[in-house]
């Protein structure tokens, strides 16, 4: 018969391997910072720069499958909400530079 140790072990393990950890652990710490974040205190709006920079990173995450990591951040209300405009190039007024 297993012990209650051994069962945790094999569950955290089967977990790990699943990914299911590493998504708890980022679900939890989104939560952990919305519970923090001060709604009486409005965000200041993010100007197309930022809008572009926010992009890139969560770009870079996805594309380096740090899927954990961009649903966190993906997680802030303020991102989701400016997420959901258009991101084209056009949209961020971008130069021609970027578009190599």
């Amino acid at each position: 018969i297993a012990t209650v140790a051994e069962l945790k072990a094999v569950l955290k393990d089967t977990l790990e391997k699943k990914g299911v950890l590493g998504h708890l652990k980022a679900r939890i710490r989104a939560e952990v910072f919305s519970a923090l974040d001060d709604d009486r205190e409005p965000r200041p709006s993010l100007s197309h720069e930022n809008l572009l920079i926010n992009e890139l990173i969560r770009e870079y995450l996805e594309f380096n499958k740090y899927k954990y990591t961009a649903s966190v951040l993906i997680a802030d209300e303020h991102l989701r909400k400016e997420e959901q405009k258009s991101t084209n190039i056009e949209d961020l007024h971008v130069s021609q530079a970027v578009n190599r």
